[in-house]
């Protein structure tokens, strides 16, 4: 099985997110279960989500404690959050930042790091606002090349159907964040 759980701040779209990501995989055949964990519900707020995928069913209702990936949709979390507790060692964490995979190397000290500019790339296609820019869909594009688990274009088409709003938008900034991601090394 494999365990992904997303870190974000309440309107950015982690719990979307998850779910999105776990109607790429089950469009794909696998099992999957996605769910968030909320703490003090307020927009800003760190929000917690979780998706399971497999090639049998998914049984296991509980936080995710030791995941494989780790994505982290609003870098200020990384001071605030132990965004690494309990990841595998040969695990992978994906950050929403201007920084290159080597520059948060030195922060997280982690080994494998990736990193996109989700944000930059919301803003270019006007998801959320300047102040407040939806990141979710952009960093799901990244998730695909950086993980290899899951097809950009079943990404993009789970997007243009479960998004909320501008689906096209949110499925073009998944393919943006697909080309633009760094990965540690790179």
């Amino acid at each position: 099985m494999i365990e992904i759980r997303f870190h974000g701040r309440g309107g950015q779209g982690s719990v979307i997110a998850s779910k999105i990501l776990a109607k790429a995989f089950f469009m794909e055949g696998k099992y999957v279960s996605a769910f968030p964990y909320f703490g003090v519900e307020r927009r800003g707020a760190p929000v917690t989500a979780f998706t399971r995928v497999d090639n049998q069913p998914v049984r296991a209702k509980y936080q995710i404690y030791e995941p494989d990936y780790v994505i982290v949709l609003d870098p200020s979390l990384l001071k605030a959050v132990n965004v690494l507790k309990g990841i595998k060692k040969d695990g992978t964490v994906l950050i929403n930042t201007i920084h290159s995979p080597d520059e948060i190397r030195k922060t997280v000290k982690f080994d494998r790091v990736a990193t996109v500019d989700a944000t930059s790339i919301a803003i270019s296609h006007r998801l959320g606002s300047q102040a407040a820019p939806i990141v979710n869909t952009a960093i799901l594009g990244a998730f695909a090349k950086v993980s290899g688990l899951v097809k950009i274009e079943t990404v993009m088409d789970a997007i243009r159907e479960a998004a909320p709003a501008k689906q096209e938008e949110n499925a073009q900034a998944a393919k943006d964040a697909y080309e633009n991601v760094k990965i540690g090394g790179e």
